[in-house]
């Protein structure tokens, strides 16, 4: 709320009551005022906002020092100048985000999505950039790239077709503006169709409810949007209009209608994602019947069509019926596999009406798995693969080791409910040293297949890193065929035949392309040869080559201290560590250390390039990134230690790690640093409650610093039970949560020990976070401010749980770096 008050032209002196800006006249005013109203003046109405400004130009006039913007001072201003410019040079490096590669004569064709943060526009620049593969060889390949990207401006997705003929990029709409969609050929637009939002609203383009497929022949595809929006109350000055009018006379306005169900963080004003099918020549669009309101769709894919049958659709379902608990980074969502029939079939050229006379809901496929998703067919279509969570969905933890199945597709006609579910790789509860730790795999390319039509190729997390394995769906045989001697992270982008397109990278080194060939040996277990290739998207300024070449990383062990009697083996495994440090760095004299802490608690911080984290370390930091236990990528007992132990387990594993590096010279113990965000945030406040002495300086991006308060406000109330009461916390949930419960979150919670800190603290919070909502972490910060500790906070008005929008994440960690230095250099 704004205070408007009166304020004339001149002034000598300001007071300020509250937030209200007030003077004494001066006598130039007074006498203004006696003067008769025919005289000209023009009096100015400023808001409250006004005042710093007005009040500068005053103290300028009156030669007072210069005014700083709001938490700024000198010596600050300094820092924020000198620190903004390196952020910048980090901030332009670009991220490859997907690509896919076409047949063509004499080689194939690729093309790189590629993304840069539009720091001005407050949005991601997104572009293509094209190039010719030639693979003369199994020891060298040329890719020839086109002189310069082309940007897509307003793009939401682009999906080319099977043949790399077709291109579908659709245009999502910013308001009530129809959806566009466009089919480019090799030239031109060949066709433009508008869907307007009486059809459906905006096409899912969020990674997990996102679907979009072709059909084999390229004249349909099948895609998840919104549904229309229902239609709500009018009222006029005489009541409520009765007629559903849609003209827009004057004299009414719209209602709000019942209220409905979202899925939470990041999907706010999403209520129901269904499934849509479009004429690739006609761009007519039907809906998909019989599936109704009480599943949310995704991931839809054409199953193989056979001649004169009908054509299904397999799509994954989430039943929305009841309460929709968050689903943004959340695996323990229910969720199946179902088959649908699809629309403008062959079969229903003839036909009319809604073939009353056929079942047309869909058939659930995975009766007996209480998750399934990212379904994939086999070449020759007789494989259905999908991913499950079922540790997750069963245990109540929001993420843990996952596995993959297959249904043998060998319908005559329609889809059965009771195919037989294989297990292709199981859960692995606990791995051998080095050995294969389970599947943790969030995306899958739309083409995993290599030549033999029985082998996918998957990214998946291995420890600390991310790597690319090879799963023959038949024996169910895993293979990591990424270097095995590499600690660098890598991705899967596409495959080119027999050969992969993928990126890799490191804390200290920037994404690069890579192009691996299948090599097939006679009296040895085939493998994989890694070519380097050389690409204008792995281009970075001087400055930064520069810094990043005098940094350098290695992964860490860090033995389990006080294993108790009661730990499973999984459980009492070392864990890991991430630990960057400057290449010249002298024992004698260490660096200020930065402790990085993941959220989750059931992700993991991977080896792979972050701009953030490497602007940080170029500043003249080492970092220790903890993989606690409970973090993914160590096999299903560890993951399974944490829920029940949070605020114990994974702070005293923390404090391990440091005094790992203290203990081996790597770390000064009076220059040590904290950062962590969501439970990474939750882990920081408790480390500066528990440890009060041990950190110089703590950041903590949207923290769970309250459970007790989190639960009765988060998208995921069922996590706070969950991570509380471990085994107990699914049959103990309730959405009226008891005096006990409240109590028991409250001793997990880091407030419970805000009494004993004195560290410094920065807290960044997005005004927008339905995860964990910005009150806990105002709360904390409130507090420490009443006990007198040094505390900092900003709130990104627009911000979600990620605080990922360019500015707000440019201004985060620039923060950031003042604020490091400032009390660790």
């Amino acid at each position: 709320m704004t205070n408007n008050i009166f304020l004339p032209l001149a002034a000598k002196h300001t007071y300020f009551i509250g937030s209200v800006l007030l003077r004494p006249f001066s006598s130039v005013e007074n006498r203004l005022l006696k003067q008769p109203k025919s005289l000209s003046y023009r009096p100015i109405w400023l808001n409250s906002r006004s005042f710093s400004v007005f009040s500068t130009m005053n103290n300028v006039r009156a030669g007072s020092s210069k005014e700083f913007p709001l938490g700024l001072d000198a010596r600050t201003e300094e820092e924020y100048s000198s620190q903004s410019s390196l952020l910048q040079d980090f901030t332009s490096i670009p991220t490859i985000d997907k690509a896919w590669t076409f047949t063509s004569d004499g080689g194939s064709q690729g093309m790189f999505s590629i993304s840069q943060p539009n720091l001005l526009a407050n949005k991601k620049r997104r572009y293509i950039l094209s190039c010719h593969i030639s693979k003369e060889s199994t020891d060298g390949v040329d890719f020839l790239w086109a002189a310069f990207p082309i940007e897509m401006s307003n793009v939401s997705l682009m999906i080319p077709s099977p043949s790399g003929s077709k291109l579908l990029v659709v245009r999502n709409p910013e308001n009530d503006s129809p959806t566009k969609f466009e089919i480019w050929g090799q030239s031109l637009v060949e066709k433009e169709f508008l869907v307007p939002t009486s059809v459906h609203g905006s096409v899912y383009s969020d990674g997990w409810f996102e679907g979009i497929s072709w059909n084999n022949d390229e004249t349909l595809i099948a895609y998840v949007a919104e549904e229309p929006a229902p239609s709500k109350p009018t009222f006029t000055t005489f009541g409520y209009k009765k007629e559903n009018s849609t003209d827009k006379e004057c004299g009414k306005w719209k209602g709000q209608g019942d209220w409905e169900e979202e899925w939470g963080e990041t999907y706010a004003g999403k209520r129901q994602p269904a499934l849509f099918i479009i004429n690739v020549n006609s761009g007519e669009v039907r809906p998909v019947e019989g599936i109704g309101k009480s599943l949310s769709v995704g991931q839809v894919v054409w199953a193989p069509s056979t001649e004169g049958l009908q054509q299904y659709l397999v799509f994954v379902g989430w039943p929305s019926d009841t309460r929709k608990l968050g689903i943004k980074y959340c695996y323990n969502r229910p969720c199946a596999l179902y088959a649908v029939r699809a629309p403008f079939s062959k079969s229903d050229i003839h036909q009319s009406g809604t073939h009353a006379a056929d079942n047309v809901s869909p058939t659930k496929l995975t009766q007996s798995l209480s998750s399934a998703y990212f379904p994939r067919f086999s070449p020759d279509g007789k494989l259905l693969l999908f991913l499950s969570a079922r540790s997750s969905v069963d245990s109540w933890a929001h993420s843990a080791t996952g596995s993959l199945h297959r249904i043998d597709w060998s319908f005559n006609g329609k889809p059965t409910p009771d195919a037989k579910i294989i297990d292709v790789v199981p859960v692995v509860m606990c791995p051998e040293d080095g050995c294969f730790p389970g599947l943790y795999c969030y995306s899958v390319p739309s083409r995993p297949w290599i030549s033999d039509g029985s082998t996918m190729i998957l990214s998946s997390i291995w420890g600390s890193a991310q790597v690319i394995i090879s799963v023959n769906v038949i024996s169910g045989n895993v293979s990591r065929i990424s270097l095995g001697d590499s600690s660098f992270s890598w991705n899967v982008l596409a495959l080119d035949g027999d050969n992969i397109i993928a990126v890799c990278s490191s804390p200290v080194d920037v994404p690069a392309i890579k192009y691996g060939s299948f090599v097939r040996k006679a009296s040895a277990e085939a493998s994989w040869s890694w070519l380097d290739v050389s690409s204008p998207i792995s281009r970075c300024s001087e400055k930064v080559t520069s810094l990043l070449s005098s940094r350098q990383f290695s992964i860490m062990r860090i033995p389990v201290r006080d294993i108790s009697e009661n730990l499973t083996k999984g459980a009492g495994k070392p864990y890991e560590a991430i630990f960057v440090s400057s290449k010249s760095q002298s024992r004698n004299v260490c660096d200020p250390l930065i402790v990085v802490l993941h959220g989750g608690p059931h992700s993991v911080s991977l080896s792979s390039f972050s701009t953030s984290l490497a602007f940080l370390s170029s500043l003249g930091y080492s970092l220790l990134i903890v993989n606690y236990r409970g973090s993914l990528g160590f096999g299903e007992e560890a993951v399974q230690s944490l829920p029940g132990k949070i605020g114990s387990q994974d702070v005293n594993d923390v404090l391990a790690a440091i005094d790992h590096v203290i203990e081996k010279g790597l770390a000064d113990p009076s220059k040590i640093a904290v950062l962590g965000g969501s439970h990474g945030g939750f882990l920081t406040t408790h480390l500066i409650g528990q440890a009060p002495d041990k950190f110089a300086a703590a950041v903590a991006r949207n923290p769970v610093c309250n459970l007790a308060l989190m639960v009765g406000t988060s998208d995921i109330p069922d996590w706070c039970y969950a991570e509380t009461f471990g085994y107990k916390g699914k049959s103990s949930f309730t959405e009226a949560t008891s005096v006990e419960h409240l109590e028991a979150f409250y001793r997990k919670s880091p407030i419970s020990h805000v009494s004993k800190v004195r560290t410094p603290t920065l807290v960044l919070l997005g005004a927008k976070d339905l995860r964990v909502p910005m009150s806990t972490g105002l709360q904390y910060a409130r507090a420490l401010k009443e006990k007198g500790v040094e505390v900092k906070v900003i709130v990104f008005p627009e911000d979600t749980h990620a605080i990922d929008r360019p500015q707000s994440d440019f201004e985060s960690f620039l923060n950031i770096g003042v604020w490091f230095k400032k009390y660790c250099k």
